[in-house]
């Protein structure tokens, strides 16, 4: 499903009962926070804040903070279903007849049908502003350095090829006309800025706040990098996203976004401290230096809704975001390590502290062949921990893993520690950005991998007593 505005999709979160319009006057300045999160918590709805003291825009929190509400800014009844298509997709083989290639004309006409769609003018456009200082911005935590817009997709571009990237990267404001960019070295964003400092150019970057919320999404997805995110955005939502050239800088933006922020980042100007922030760590990053944002022009629709979002201790939105991200790009990873049986990135792991991985194995090593690939996989290379066990261990079972773990392990024999990139949140790393990490194969042992006494069976009842008992347990309890 296509969601013409963020409207259209508040309009659905409300008819399925996922929206609470929260009529009292509350402040911006901590105060939202307190309330969303004990929401998030007790994984509540949607809220709606229509009386934000001080300002006359309402603000939207916690629209993803549910794997229902996920679903439904996708457009789908269960986030699986993505996955199912996108598996699907991967299975395309290629053709070696005519008739072969003719079958695949539906299929390349369908992907070709999701690119992003020009159009003349849109509701972004509808109002101009020359500042920030009409947005409710946020204040989340005591200790954060100051507002921070928390759920902006910003868009940048290659200089040199001209492809697009959308990423979610916080701005911290610093007054009425600039912000902090909050990009980290492996992001796209950063990659884009360090070619506009080779050419000595200005840098053009677009902020969109609002709009499909598959859009938004889409940001956050681990695509490879010169892969467009609103081409992803519309193969979810089964429908192009509609662009339109932005007014002050020369980049196209979705049509109906809420809001759009346009200005740019001078790759020549000293840093500027950004932070502390309240992190999804659960701890407060800390301040660093990090490149200005410069506002050149605001664009937005009438009455416009401020979304945003709040990161803590979990669960909280976020969470339900990266679950997502699991499901969703789970056959990728099949793809690549096709004995890969299910993944799970517990929100407790907060997406990049730990991995619990299940896999069909059938030859001595494979556990750690598995860990070290996906060290090298994407933003995989981040996992603190990775725990490998068998195919038959119901890894969403955090209960069952941590059995398997405490009976199979060996720790001098399957404990693997290596060193590399670790994510830039990481406080426990000796350096920002570098430390080690530790695979854990809590697999059965093969007598190849130096295993030489009996492995043990595990305790299980006969099918036939499981049978009878079935059929007269209700006359027992």
């Amino acid at each position: 499903m296509a969601y013409k505005s963020l409207y259209e999709f508040i309009e659905e979160l409300e008819k399925t009962g996922e929206l609470k319009r929260v009529k009292t006057k509350v402040s911006p300045i901590l105060e939202i926070t307190e309330i969303t999160d004990r929401v998030c918590k007790n994984q509540g709805p949607a809220l709606l804040f229509e009386e934000v003291e001080g300002y006359s825009l309402p603000v939207l929190m916690n629209a993803f903070g549910s794997m229902k509400r996920m679903s439904l800014a996708v457009g789908v009844n269960d986030i699986n279903e993505i996955a199912v298509e996108i598996e699907e997709l991967t299975k395309m083989e290629i053709p070696d007849t005519f008739i072969d290639k003719l079958k695949l004309i539906p299929k390349a006409s369908k992907i070709a049908s999701f690119f992003p769609k020009k159009v003349s003018t849109g509701l972004c456009k509808e109002v101009t502003e020359d500042n920030l200082d009409f947005l409710p911005i946020l204040k989340c935590w005591p200790q954060d350095g100051g507002r921070f817009i928390t759920l902006p997709v910003v868009i940048t571009q290659n200089p040199y090829t001209n492809t697009r990237n959308l990423g979610m990267y916080r701005l911290q404001v610093y007054d009425s006309k600039t912000t902090g960019m909050h990009w980290h070295p492996h992001k796209v964003g950063a990659k884009h800025y360090q070619l506009y400092k080779e050419s000595g150019k200005k840098m053009p970057v677009a902020v969109c706040l609002g709009g499909d919320p598959a859009i938004t999404y889409a940001a956050t997805a681990p695509l490879p990098e010169d892969m467009d995110e609103l081409l992803f955005a519309g193969f979810l939502r089964k429908k192009p996203v509609e662009i339109i050239p932005c007014e002050t800088i020369d980049l196209e933006i979705p049509a109906n976004a809420e809001i759009v922020i346009e200005g740019y980042v001078d790759p020549q100007e000293e840093w500027r401290c950004e932070g502390p922030f309240g992190d999804h760590t659960g701890y407060y990053s800390l301040a660093d230096n990090f490149p200005v944002f410069h506002i050149t022009g605001i664009t937005h629709r009438k009455n416009p809704i401020y979304p945003a979002t709040i990161v803590g201790k979990p669960p909280m939105e976020d969470c339900f975001m990266a679950k997502a991200t699991e499901r969703i790009f789970l056959p990728l990873i099949k793809l690549v390590l096709p004995e890969i049986v299910d993944l799970n990135l517990p929100i407790e792991g907060v997406f990049h502290n730990l991995a619990l991985v299940s896999i069909k194995k059938g030859y001595p090593g494979q556990a750690k062949k598995v860990m070290h690939a996906l060290w090298g996989l994407g933003q995989l290379m981040f996992t603190k921990i990775i725990v490998v066990v068998d195919e038959d261990v119901d890894v969403q079972n955090g209960a069952e893993v941590i059995w398997r773990v405490g009976n199979n392990v060996d720790p001098m024999q399957d404990f693997v520690f290596v060193e590399g990139p670790v994510d830039t949140l990481n406080h426990a790393s000796p350096y920002p950005g570098f430390g080690s990490k530790v695979g854990i194969d809590a697999t059965r042992k093969l007598k190849e991998e130096g295993f030489n006494r009996p492995w043990p069976e595990e305790i299980r009842m006969s099918k036939e007593v499981k049978e009878k008992i079935d059929s007269i347990i209700k006359y027992v309890l």
